[in-house]
């Protein structure tokens, strides 16, 4: 597997009017720079349905980006609409992933199961959805982060087989 590159959307209302520093997008950036992947592109944007689609499209119809993460908009606030958007986009949903990151976070707080955070696949992007706070996106990237590698790999078409990667 070639190098993954990633690209992190941020959704927030006041972060998208410079009413509030993005410390998220730089805390995910941070985080995968130390797994050596590369941040090709980073954009804040406002909790809007029709924007989150449209971006989301966007990068993923273009290929910029083997994994695209958004970090904000999961929860259950009125305006939290970031997994009907992901759903919207994506062909095909991966479960797991958002279950994955429910049941590491509960370790945590008891607010993990008001989550909504989905993923899924457009092309070859996997789009997952993170927490809105730069501890929450990181602990909940690094919940997951064990399979990234692999399932980036299958969306692009990798032959390697998932028997024996994680046996214990």
């Amino acid at each position: 597997m070639n190098q993954i590159r990633a690209a992190i959307l941020t959704l927030s209302d006041k972060g998208s009017r410079g009413e509030r520093v993005d410390e998220s997008g730089p805390a995910l950036s941070a985080w995968l720079a130390a797994r050596g992947v590369h941040t090709v592109h980073a954009h804040v944007i406002p909790d809007e349905y029709d924007q989150i689609v449209e971006v989301l499209t966007d990068w993923a119809d273009r290929d910029i980006a083997d994994l695209i993460l958004t970090t904000g908009g999961t929860g259950v606030s009125p305006r939290d609409v970031t997994p009907e958007a992901t759903m919207q986009v994506c062909s095909r949903m991966i479960p797991g992933i958002g279950e994955l990151m429910r049941l590491e976070s509960l370790k945590i707080t008891p607010m993990a199961s008001l989550s909504r955070a989905a993923a899924g696949i457009r092309r070859q992007s996997l789009i997952i959805n993170l927490p809105g706070s730069p501890k929450g996106a990181v602990e909940n990237l690094a919940a997951v982060w064990p399979v990234i590698g692999h399932g980036v790999e299958k969306i692009r078409d990798g032959q390697e087989d998932c028997a024996g990667r994680f046996d214990r």
